[in-house]
């Protein structure tokens, strides 16, 4: 028989929302029933099968979705008019790859080397082939794309139920998300979120070198993944252990109650594996390498960001927002604040935050102040927040205000298009109801660490080593504070 405390918590018991949705089917999973284990639900389909298989359907709706824009003969403004527009099909194009030519070598890439290595491994072979056999090589370029980015989104989903045994429904959150049907092939972010979640994962089980490895080649791939050495550097700085007799020297104790070792290897690592990724190309071709980087200090302001709305509702019209330098640092600025913020929240909340929730907020708050936040890099903090907060009616609020937005865009951008669907405002009305959605996502994973008895996480592993199972070799001997009443399975409010 499995141990009691690897006992599967049911969404139906705990959490309200699905709690009130179940009676609809005959109510909650009842007190009597044969507890469900990770490895065990019913013969074959267990709770993390289930989630596994709702992922893989997922991914094939998203499929269908974009399909009508798969060939690329984008006519009659058919990729807004059918909402299956996606930057993959169009940069075969604008990146030369339907001409055979190189990343960084032939022609400047507008992302990190990795993202582009990927795009020329997948592009440049698609190109010979097509060269040799009448193809559309846009459509095998796609459907090859669609492909590899969809078991990446199958391997993220098999971390976060490693990560979460005791929680496997908690990842139905993310293989059930509306972004993830909407957005998951817009661009190449999943290649950069399964290895910030392998990061994660290789962290909790304790391998800093690999953790450190995958946020290093994440950082290669999209820059957000190097925002996640901050909640381990912050977490590693609190102590974790109380050392016997009086203290001895300050300094030395300092380092002895830390488990600073495994978070500077971690981040050693993730230099190396950056370096060893970016490095070639800088030296040989660094103008082609630093386009990424002249293209986000040329970008003004994007659509949809807090400063679009803050220009939008500006009645002086100030030159402030066409001000692209100013704008740069103050977005940067503002960022950098949000890090201090962390920080002192990291270090200084009576009970020690978990590493998935800090590494929410770090990604949330570079998205409010960034002023790029293009429709996909809403996934960035799909398995951050099912890791930090899985409670689902918040995350469905979320949810609809990612929709609401990705309808608005695409009728702004018939708009741009010169075919005007709605007022500017009706876009800015969506913008600023997804922008306060993450605003209370932020707001609720922050009164979690500073209230952590509502942190239904926390409760589900209030029995084991360590209340983060995330934490990794960071395993504080305080005990985590939850009510006595709060166990694992009952029923959470907020």
């Amino acid at each position: 028989m499995s141990d009691v405390r690897e006992h599967v918590v049911s969404p139906s018991v705990e959490d309200p929302f699905v709690h009130g949705l179940s009676q609809a089917i005959g109510g909650p999973r009842g007190e009597h029933a044969v507890p469900q284990t990770p490895d065990r639900g019913g013969r074959f389909w267990t709770a993390a099968r289930i989630v596994l298989a709702l992922t893989c359907l997922m991914l094939a709706l998203h499929w269908v979705q974009k399909s009508p824009c798969k060939d690329g003969a984008w006519a009659d403004y058919k990729q807004y008019t059918h909402f299956c527009y996606t930057d993959v099909l169009a940069l075969y194009y604008a990146e030369h790859l339907n001409e055979g030519a190189v990343p960084y070598v032939d022609y400047p890439v507008e992302y990190p080397v990795l993202t582009g290595a990927f795009m020329g491994a997948i592009g440049l072979p698609v190109h010979a082939f097509g060269s040799k056999n009448d193809i559309n090589q846009a459509e095998y370029f796609y459907n090859a794309n669609a492909l590899v980015l969809s078991v990446f989104a199958v391997a993220t989903v098999a971390m976060i139920l490693s990560l979460r045994r005791r929680r496997p429904w908690d990842a139905a959150m993310f293989a059930l998300s509306p972004a993830l049907l909407v957005t998951a092939t817009v661009n190449w972010d999943l290649l950069a979120i399964v290895l910030a979640v392998a990061g994660i994962w290789f962290w909790a089980k304790r391998y800093p070198i690999a953790a450190g490895a995958m946020l290093g080649l994440g950082m290669a791939a999209k820059l957000w993944p190097a925002f996640l050495f901050l909640p381990i550097a912050v977490l590693a700085l609190r102590p974790v252990r109380e050392l016997p007799g009086e203290p001895d020297n300050p300094l030395t104790d300092f380092w002895r109650r830390r488990e600073l070792g495994p978070a500077l290897i971690a981040v050693a690592s993730g230099a190396v594996a950056w370096a060893v990724v970016n490095v070639p190309v800088m030296v040989t071709h660094y103008d082609n390498w630093s386009r990424f980087l002249d293209l986000n200090k040329e970008r003004g302001i994007d659509w949809g960001t807090s400063w679009y709305v803050g220009r939008h509702f500006d009645p002086t019209g100030a030159t402030i927002w066409d001000n692209v330098p100013l704008v740069t640092n103050l977005s940067l600025a503002l960022f950098a604040l949000c890090c201090v913020g962390i920080a002192a929240l990291g270090l200084l909340a009576k009970t020690p935050p978990r590493v998935a929730q800090l590494a929410f907020l770090v990604v949330a708050l570079f998205l409010i102040t960034n002023k790029v936040w293009s429709q996909q890099f809403t996934l960035w903090m799909l398995p951050l927040l099912v890791l930090a907060r899985p409670k689902w009616i918040s995350f469905l609020v979320w949810q609809v205000a990612e929709v609401i937005y990705f309808l608005a865009f695409y009728g702004e951008l018939m708009t741009a298009s010169g075919k005007q669907v709605f007022p500017e405002g009706v876009f800015v009305l969506a913008a600023s109801i997804r922008l306060i959605a993450v605003l209370a996502l932020v707001v609720l994973v922050v009164r979690d660490i500073l209230r952590p008895e509502l942190d239904v996480v926390r409760r589900t592993y209030a029995d084991s080593d360590t209340p983060d199972p995330d934490a990794g070799p960071l395993n504080p001997d305080s005990a985590p504070v939850v009510t006595a009443d709060a166990a694992p399975g009952r029923l959470a409010t907020a």
